[in-house]
């Protein structure tokens, strides 16, 4: 009983403290857009808890960065970089159904993804699950959409090409690494194998290394259109990092290759020799 109390007070607090940081921003757009992406989760939490499924988890992130992106594009009639607003939505809402698509596909041939065979069954620890998603989205997005939603709006200057060129780097990074993985699952001779061709074999996560890039981008572009609190936005491409390094990224990837081919002297030579992210 005690810890159903603490998921839901976890809960509540990914909602609070992802609220407070959009209020540190001082602009309404964004604290609507944070409110709308716990929304989102929570509506489509329901038929996931009850259908014992996470088949669309990934799904829904992605359908909600495309949501509050959309939304501050939308209702912000201030912004006087109209194109700007456009290009940096556009890679967003890009980058969501392509990565949401990949993620869905994987899992319905995978048949689940099974990080979630015992979260699902638990009211307090899926729901949770559910939270810190919408937190994620609110976080990763709060640069761009703190600077689509400013006055000034997204600014076309040096940076913003600087950041473009970045965004469009680890965006293609991630593509090329997610698709050697996937071909080298496919083919049947490496069953049981890991990767440690292409991108892999210059890194251990070079999807992730592209999707910090891209994230990157992003601040890069967003950067000249805040001022103020606003630069509190700038936590997105931290949180990314965090994320991914620390917390649900590496760690759990870590943990299952050393299950499976810990006892290997190949992979113990390649996880000593080859960097966990950059070249």
């Amino acid at each position: 009983m005690k810890q159903k109390a603490l998921r839901l007070i976890f809960s509540i607090a990914c909602l609070s403290f992802s609220y407070f940081l959009a209020t540190l921003t001082g602009l309404e757009l964004v604290q609507n857009a944070v409110l709308l992406a716990f929304l989102i989760h929570w509506l489509l939490f329901i038929p996931a808890y009850l259908l014992k499924t996470e088949k669309f988890f990934d799904l829904s992130g992605s359908f909600t960065y495309i949501s509050i992106v959309s939304y501050v594009l939308f209702f912000n009639n201030n912004s006087e970089n109209i194109i700007g607003n456009l290009i940096l939505a556009s890679f967003i809402i890009i980058w969501a159904v392509r990565l949401g698509s990949f993620l869905f596909f994987r899992i319905k041939k995978a048949g689940e993804d099974k990080r979630f065979r015992e979260l699902k069954i638990s009211f307090t620890r899926f729901f949770l699950v559910w939270n810190i998603s919408a937190m994620w989205v609110s976080f990763c997005s709060m640069c761009a959409i703190t600077a689509i939603s400013s006055g000034s709006g997204v600014q076309l200057n040096p940076l913003f090409y600087i950041g473009a060129v970045t965004f469009l780097v680890g965006f293609i990074l991630e593509i090329v690494a997610d698709h050697q993985k996937t071909a080298f699952r496919k083919d049947p001779k490496n069953k049981d194998k890991f990767i440690n061709t292409g991108l892999w074999a210059r890194s251990q996560h070079p999807n992730y290394v592209g999707e910090i890039t891209l994230w990157a981008g992003i601040a890069l572009i967003s950067y000249s259109s805040l001022e103020g609190w606003e630069y509190i936005s700038l936590i997105s491409p931290i949180f990314t990092y965090w994320l991914l390094v620390f917390v649900s990224g590496i760690p759990q990837l870590e943990e299952s290759g050393e299950k499976k081919w810990g006892h290997l002297k190949a992979y113990q030579d390649y996880t000593k020799n080859t960097p966990k992210l950059m070249f």
